[in-house]
């Protein structure tokens, strides 16, 4: 027996009856076909088992009326060589409509671009530049380091109904956006060209991984998508991770994996943005910055994020980010909105 508790036309959410014991999973309908209350389903429940935060949940596989074909004709396969593949549209790939518009581009042309490293950063960034800039396009490119589908983002569908989100693109294996990439590259491209967009936000989707090490880490790729940013033509923006709440040392201030990803993974200079914080934060965070080297490798700036964070509470949105809401710890939301902030300064 299942309990619908949510549908969407990209993503189901429902309680499944295991016998012993009941849980929460998610389904994405273009894999699975339609799934009711009496439908049957295997469910993947690693994430439950290890307790995990963003992916404690259940995953169905497969389902009795499991009878999908491809709703596309696009012949880039995404999940490539898994029992999950699937072929979708890429904007760029040759069948697509905007290929011909595509096929020869090698800049974004100065459009800033904003890249984060924990998926909930995304809520501040927007709320930044909308802030600043009410009229300001913004696509946010999810890449493939933590959720593949871009469906399971619930704080991507609020924003999106905020009008505070204007495109969404999935780049790699990722999948879902309304845009389809093959890369990091080619979805920076998509956005800037396809999709008309003014400033573009890039980082994973739900799910950071973290090891306890210096490199092992998903959020390392901020700075490589800062680089890839400044190699387009692009104005390279870069939100940092701050908290003050976190009982892991290694997260006080500006985070390891933030201060990793600025000085071994970023090859090129970007814009680092400071929000404006308590003299004991700033004293902080500006010792890090400077024992790091960041405040040498790239360029300081400091932007107030209380706007972006005033128009989060005024369309009715909380966000949170490992469990904290915006409105019990608001600093790394306050250095994303001022991050949204700086990038709708340089938005032409």
């Amino acid at each position: 027996m299942i309990e619908v508790l949510e549908e969407h036309f990209d993503l189901i959410k429902v309680v499944v009856d295991l016998g012993e014991t009941k849980i929460e999973a998610v389904g994405y309908p273009r894999m699975l076909g339609p799934i009711g209350k009496d439908s049957q389903v295997v469910v993947n429940t690693t994430g439950v088992e290890l307790d995990l935060g963003t992916g404690g949940l259940g995953f169905i596989l497969w389902s009795d009326n499991n009878n999908v074909t491809s709703e596309t004709a696009g012949h880039i396969v995404k999940m490539r060589y898994t029992p999950w593949q699937m072929n979708v549209s890429a904007a760029e790939a040759p069948e697509s409509s905007d290929h011909q518009r595509l096929k020869d581009v090698v800049s974004i042309g100065g459009v800033p671009v904003v890249a984060c490293s924990l998926h909930s950063q995304l809520a501040g960034i927007v709320a930044g530049v909308k802030a600043a800039k009410p009229e300001a396009r913004i696509g946010y490119l999810m890449t493939d380091g933590a959720a593949l589908p871009l469906p399971l983002s619930d704080l991507v569908r609020s924003l999106k109904a905020a009008e505070l989100l204007d495109a969404t693109c999935t780049a790699g294996h990722a999948f879902g956006g309304e845009f389809e990439s093959v890369n990091v590259f080619s979805g920076l491209a998509v956005l800037k060209h396809a999709a008309e967009v003014d400033v573009i936000v890039t980082g994973m989707g739900p799910g950071v991984v973290g090891t306890e090490t210096r490199l092992g880490h998903t959020a390392l790729e901020q700075g490589q998508l800062l680089d890839a940013t400044t190699a387009l033509g692009g104005r390279a923006i870069a939100a940092l991770r701050i908290g003050f709440d976190d009982p892991r040392p290694r997260h006080e201030g500006v985070s390891h994996h933030t201060i990793t990803a600025l000085t071994i993974a970023a090859r090129e200079r970007a814009i680092v943005v400071l929000p404006v914080l308590p003299k004991d934060q700033m004293t902080l965070v500006r010792e890090q910055l400077s024992t790091s080297g960041i405040d040498e490798r790239h360029e300081v700036v400091e932007a107030d994020g209380a706007p972006g964070l005033a128009l989060l509470t005024e369309r009715d949105l909380d966000p949170s980010s490992m469990g904290r809401p915006m409105s019990q710890a608001p600093e790394l939301f306050l250095a994303a909105a001022a991050a949204g902030s700086i990038a709708a300064g340089l938005a032409g």
